[in-house]
């Protein structure tokens, strides 16, 4: 595979209307092919959607409704969610997941609103994209319960140890490994020589989470190699075989062809 693929950006974000145009040039120069956007909630989906259709070849959209977008009215957003799934296809169902980081209050409704979309991709076929922070052996827990084979997907933005991370692989899903695996205390050094990379693909978080040198400033797409980079060091590997793998690995996930 000759190109990357960034399994996790927010490249709809109001940090990039300025320079969308010059952020996916820089994104051909460094050779990322593909971008999946995951939803946040309803303030979401009008930018992602106008950005996909934009660029159809590079961008893809997610749907689904992230736990920090879960309050009381969380029943009104995945009606949203639920009438977008049933018009048309999507990469994934996500971000989903739970999050006892921001906010603990809404944790039973974190807890309805994941499982309720678990069901929906297992009846519309896709994979979901997992947010879990600050919440990861719970969220393994949620999803060891209604693994039924039908499920697959991303740990997005992994952070866990190694044992997390053979639970999570046992269950069938990849660990997203984003700007964090670059930081001098970012702990996943271990993760990276452990964990073959047949179970990993790479992401970004954009805007956030930019990787060593960019950390603290604006994150985007065309940073993925240097993210590719570190797990290469790690592993004592070529960069090529990390790229080809990541990428062989989001496309198998997406159900894409080259």
């Amino acid at each position: 595979m000759n190109f990357y693929v960034d399994t996790h950006a927010h490249i709809y974000h109001e940090d990039f209307i300025k320079d969308y145009a010059d952020m996916l040039h820089r994104c051909e120069e460094q050779q990322i092919g593909r971008i999946f956007m995951p939803n946040v909630d309803h303030t979401s989906i009008d930018r992602m959607m106008e950005l996909e259709s934009r660029s159809p070849q590079t961008c893809m959209a997610m749907m689904g409704l992230h736990p920090c977008s879960v309050k009381k009215d969380f029943e009104r957003e995945l009606y949203l969610v639920e009438n977008w799934l049933s018009k048309r296809k999507f990469a994934a169902v996500g971000e989903i997941g739970t999050d006892l980081y921001w906010d603990k209050t809404f944790w039973d409704q974190q807890v309805e609103a994941f499982n309720v979309q678990i069901e929906w991709a297992k009846r519309y076929a896709l994979p979901i994209v997992i947010h879990c922070r600050e919440s990861l052996d719970k969220t393994i827990d949620l999803v060891e319960k209604v693994q039924d084979g039908r499920l697959s997907g991303i740990f997005h933005c992994y952070g866990g140890t190694v044992e997390q991370a053979e639970r999570i692989i046992k269950l069938g899903f990849y660990l997203g490994i984003g700007g964090v695996a670059t930081f001098k205390n970012g702990g996943l050094e271990p993760v990276l020589e452990a964990v073959s990379l047949d179970h990993m693909v790479l992401e970004t978080d954009s805007p956030y989470l930019a990787p060593v040198p960019h950390r603290g400033k604006r994150n985007e797409p065309s940073y993925i190699p240097l993210v590719a980079d570190k797990i290469a060091t790690v592993k004592k590997c070529p960069l090529e075989d990390v790229r080809s793998m990541t990428t062989r690995n989001a496309l198998a996930l997406f159900n894409l062809s080259v």
